[in-house]
């Protein structure tokens, strides 16, 4: 979309990344990104408000998902830059669409790495308290511990980026086999076949807003297209990571919703639905302790929360960093550490933002936005695949996406149906964003000028 700009050195050569992820890291960097506060709090809210029924809107969350995982398959093939959608978005329908798509990512990814700090602090403290341990330690510190933790390993290289995420889901997944097995005599299959009649019927608007808040837990499926610039051979990788994040997705959040509701007790599954730790509070409520809460905790701590804070303190400074070079953003956000070169400014100035907020007790406000955020994110991108099918008909595209001229409208809809859902406070707050982002874009361009168009 632009020439990359050296802030310190104009005439200097541009900024550029390391390209040093393979098809592994593009995989475990994407879904690493949802498998954590979604799943282990919203995802376990819904089983709450729907029984053995939530698994037909986690279904459904996953078909809306696919055809747009796809689109984003074919332009992170066609353009593996850092920036993902906002580098799309400005190429397709142009800057301050895709200003707004980078903007809104950015406060999306900030709410939910401040939420999983929070999650992990809870959980770590339950690995104590597994072992009859109360650790008098206020969350807020540990949260900030591992924000912390997680800035300064991402500064100091993509390659250690890679490196944990691949471990924490190793980890996640070694722990939560083991969790599975040590719970199916736990199970009670009488729950799924007929719903505990207090659970009610819900109407239609009812289940989209309840797959709305499923489709939380899948947002973040093209994770890896933000990292496009530091993929090898991401004509390849990119579209591989992609077409399986939605079905892993899947695979991950049913499995977990189908133990929620097989060991919960069928008079304390509607109090998940506030709950603020539900597997956790089920566990609890079913007298199942020791080893199998210990096992829970020590998964989602260092496994689920851990893999979804690395990788979206890792993402959101590369959309930043793209756009600052830009000339969208600061440009002092562009630079690139000699050393390690990744986007330092970008990661320590958004890592700061997370922690202030954290320790402001701050993040209600945040979250209120982040899901219009992530919809209206989603929207942008969807249709800037149609936008870069009709104004780059000749990009050299290493992968294509059938039935774009229909497929692309259904799913604006589709999410904008979901985007109705939310309510006032989250489109005002929303809206008082976004026009916040184009005040600081026009500002930034009317000083550094408009980039040159890329060839």
């Amino acid at each position: 979309m632009s020439a990359p700009y050296d802030n310190d050195n104009p005439a200097a050569t541009p900024p550029t990344l390391r390209r040093q992820f393979g098809l592994r890291e593009a995989i475990t960097i994407t879904v690493g990104t949802v498998i954590g506060v979604g799943l282990f709090t919203t995802g376990g809210n819904i089983v709450g408000l729907m029984g053995p029924a939530v698994i037909i809107a986690t279904l459904v969350a996953m078909l809306v998902s696919i055809y747009p995982a796809l689109l984003y398959a074919e332009m992170g093939a066609a353009l593996p830059y850092a920036g993902g959608t906002y580098q799309y978005a400005g190429l397709g329908l142009g800057r301050p669409l895709g200003m707004l798509a980078g903007w809104n990512f950015i406060i999306s990814l900030v709410a939910v790495t401040g939420g999983e700090s929070l999650a992990f602090a809870y959980y770590f403290k339950t690995v104590f308290l597994a072992i009859g341990i109360e650790l008098p330690v206020p969350d807020v510190v540990l949260a900030c511990i591992a924000l912390v933790l997680f800035i300064v390993t991402n500064v100091r290289g993509v390659q250690i980026t890679g490196r944990l995420q691949n471990g924490f889901m190793f980890f996640f997944w070694g722990v939560a086999v083991i969790w599975f097995l040590t719970m199916i005599p736990e199970v009670s299959l009488p729950t799924f076949v007929t719903a505990p009649t207090f659970l009610g019927s819900m109407d239609a608007f009812g289940f989209i807003a309840a797959v709305a808040m499923i489709w939380w837990c899948f947002a973040g499926f093209e994770t890896c297209c933000g990292m496009g610039e530091e993929i090898r051979y991401p004509s390849i990788n990119i579209p591989r990571a992609l077409k399986l994040a939605p079905f892993i997705i899947f695979a991950v959040n049913g499995a977990f919703q189908w133990f929620l509701v097989g060991i919960t007790p069928v008079e304390a599954i509607p109090g998940l639905a506030e709950a603020a730790a539900p597997y956790a509070e089920a566990m609890m409520s079913a007298g199942i302790l020791g080893l199998p809460l210990l096992l829970l905790a020590l998964g989602v701590a260092f496994g689920g929360d851990f893999s979804t804070l690395n990788a979206s303190i890792a993402v959101p400074p590369r959309y930043l960093f793209t756009m600052a070079r830009d000339g969208a953003m600061p440009r002092v956000f562009a630079k690139v550490h000699p050393r390690f070169r990744t986007p330092y400014v970008a990661i320590i100035a958004l890592g700061a933002l997370s922690i202030l907020l954290v320790a402001t007790s701050s993040l209600d406000f945040i979250a209120s936005l982040s899901l219009f955020a992530d919809l209206f994110y989603y929207i942008i991108g969807i249709a800037a695949a149609l936008g870069l099918r009709r104004r780059m008909p000749d990009l050299a595209r290493p992968f294509r996406v059938p039935g774009v001229a229909v497929g692309v409208p259904v799913s604006i809809v589709i999410y904008a149906v979901m985007m109705s859902q939310l309510g006032t406070e989250p489109l005002v707050v929303g809206a008082a964003w976004c026009a916040i982002g184009l005040a600081v874009f026009f500002i930034c361009q009317s000083r550094y000028g408009k980039p040159e168009p890329v060839s």
